[in-house]
């Protein structure tokens, strides 16, 4: 099971306490101060680790603490800094404190944010002798390490994702394109999490491909699998609409389409103006091409790409991933040029 959202602790180490100590050595006149600074305490760090695709390290380990920093002591020995502890995460986690607001995102591999900082270690009483204070008795303690509740979220990184209603094939069409092998069945909400697949169109041309949960009316409100699963398309940078146009789904393959687009625009903005294709899905189960036509005329005028296609035969697909290659590499040239700009 794929754990995309995690609340947990972190505590930074707390910092040593400084030493109060004096020098009694025998034939030593007047032996001093020589109390030792504790030591810092340790931070504990979030870093993005490429081996991990999932939060599930999290489901029953909530709270991590980093190591405290030990005490000074006599004979100007400083104590020793705690250990940092490091927590790894799967690239595209979003940090989020508890009113959510963002952190970071870490959404490279390598990424790396201190998320509870360690306690500063006291001072002993040797860094507080002067030439008219020769015997002091005092010495700061630790500082306490940062406490605090943090909420993790995955969002998956592809390339493109797949969306549509439940039923609509996007598990069949993730499985025939990709290595990928989701589970599929003739039920709504079959598939309950992203399933991921690379499609190797050759030549040296690939993608990550994303099957997205099938979304329904109102799941920007949390209705069905909901924001749970919305806020994996956020990184994708291309959408493949796949709307069930055969006659035994009961529904009309336009209102579909405008109820999915509604949700991604009730969501979020950002995601309504991401690049989309549509993609006409069961072909092979239709009596007749009157439902793929109307979708097609609807799709011209809005200037959005279509293709007809049966993900069980094969039809149609190969036209498709080339029309998404296609605009992925539109995108890259748009990105380049802005750059260069």
């Amino acid at each position: 099971m794929l754990v995309d959202y995690a609340r947990i602790e972190v505590i930074g180490g707390n910092g040593g306490n400084g030493c109060v100590s004096f020098r009694r050595e025998k034939y030593v006149p007047r032996g001093g101060p020589n109390g030792g600074p504790g030591g810092d305490g340790g931070s504990v760090h979030l870093v993005a680790d490429a081996s991990l695709k999932g939060l599930n390290a999290f489901r029953f380990h909530r709270r991590f603490a980093a190591e405290r920093g030990r005490h000074g002591e006599g004979s100007d020995r400083a104590g020793r800094n705690g250990e940092d502890l490091i927590i790894r995460v799967p690239p595209g986690t979003v940090v989020l404190d508890e009113p959510g607001g963002v952190i970071a995102d870490l959404a490279h591999v390598g990424d790396r944010i201190v998320v509870a900082a360690g306690g500063r270690g006291g001072r002993g009483n040797a860094a507080f002798a002067t030439s008219t204070h020769q015997a002091p008795r005092e010495a700061e303690p630790g500082s306490p390490g940062e406490q605090r509740a943090i909420v993790l979220e995955l969002k998956l990184i592809a390339d493109v994702g797949i969306v549509g209603f439940p039923n609509a094939g996007k598990s069949t069409l993730i499985a025939r394109v990709s290595a990928a092998r989701p589970k599929i069945a003739d039920y709504p909400f079959t598939t309950l999490e992203p399933n991921l697949g690379v499609v190797d169109l050759g030549e040296y041309r690939s993608f990550v491909v994303a099957d997205i949960p099938g979304l329904i009316e109102g799941a920007h409100t949390g209705s069905g699998l909901g924001i749970r699963v919305l806020r994996h398309i956020e990184r994708t940078r291309l959408l493949i609409h796949l709307v069930d146009v055969s006659e035994s789904s009961g529904r009309d393959p336009l209102r579909d389409l405008d109820v999915i687009n509604g949700e991604l625009r009730a969501f979020s903005e950002d995601l309504a103006r991401k690049p989309q294709i549509v993609a006409a899905n069961k072909i092979d189960a239709l009596a007749g091409r009157d439902r793929p036509r109307r979708l097609a005329e609807r799709c011209a005028a809005t200037g959005t790409p279509f293709f007809a296609i049966s993900a069980v035969t094969g039809e149609g697909v190969r036209g498709l991933l080339e029309g998404v290659w296609s605009r992925l590499e539109e995108g890259r040239g748009a990105a380049s040029l802005n750059r260069a700009r």
